[in-house]
């Protein structure tokens, strides 16, 4: 069964949907996973299957969208804002825990893509998480960026975040380009997240270019040995050419 929630962090209201699966007991309390979506993605899109899949087997879920993403509230929109989506996962911890049919001290944290640094930042510094689950995450945004990029766009791409920072400390205004022309995914990705998104309106096409210098300022690597002695278990790809 899903239903809708409401949650607030820092201030903000954020909109998410608590799936818990069939044969709940009244009183019962299951372990839960707060299932976190990506760089430009929302709780509606890809997280609904894994979400039925933990039903099934037996985990409360929770899905969520971050500041300024969905239905959610935020004071820009579509922004990456990195530290403030672990504000907001933290906030989703704090709220899924005091659901009734929830044990708080069986918590645990999934990401996809981007949501994989944030879950694996979130788990370093919070031992609420008491397990974490990172799907193609990202350890180090500048070098993920770089490789996926020739030379010369990676110093292009540089070059333009320098303009857009300096555009944004004079006018408090980020430029808005296509989500591939930050993200440059290849041909066969593309295709995927295009025939996902068509049917979710949700589902943003244009980001700021404000999105490189949080990407490169975030790095999950610098913290993620602190989450040792908790588990966190990192799934990755043999050919993951985004």
């Amino acid at each position: 069964m899903k239903r809708a929630v409401e949650f607030y962090s820092e201030g903000f209201k954020l909109c998410g949907d608590v799936y818990t699966p069939e044969g709940l007991a009244a009183g019962e309390a299951r372990s839960a996973v707060l299932l976190c979506h990506g760089y430009t993605g929302v709780k509606d899109l890809y997280l609904p299957d894994n979400a039925r899949v933990l039903n099934e087997a037996g985990y409360v879920v929770m899905t969520f969208d971050y500041k300024g993403w969905g239905d959610s509230e935020g004071k820009s929109p579509n922004r990456l804002a990195p530290y403030s989506r672990v504000a907001d996962v933290q906030a989703a911890m704090t709220f899924l825990g005091v659901q009734p049919e929830v044990n708080e001290e069986a918590i645990g944290i999934y990401g996809t893509s981007y949501g994989g640094a944030t879950v694996s930042w979130v788990g370093a510094v919070d031992k609420r998480a008491k397990c974490i689950v990172s799907v193609v995450g990202i350890g180090h945004g500048a070098r993920w960026m770089s490789r996926v990029r020739r030379m010369d766009e990676w110093f292009d791409l540089l070059e333009h975040s320098k303009s857009d920072r300096v555009q944004r400390a004079l006018t408090g205004r980020s430029e808005m380009v296509e989500r591939s022309d930050i993200l440059l995914p290849d041909r066969q990705s593309a295709e995927l997240a295009a025939a996902a998104r068509r049917n979710n309106p949700a589902a943003v096409g244009t980001i700021p270019v404000e999105y490189v210098d949080d990407t490169i300022g975030f790095n999950p690597e610098w913290i993620v040995g602190q989450i040792s002695p908790r588990p966190i278990l990192f799934i990755t790809s043999d050919d993951d050419r985004l």
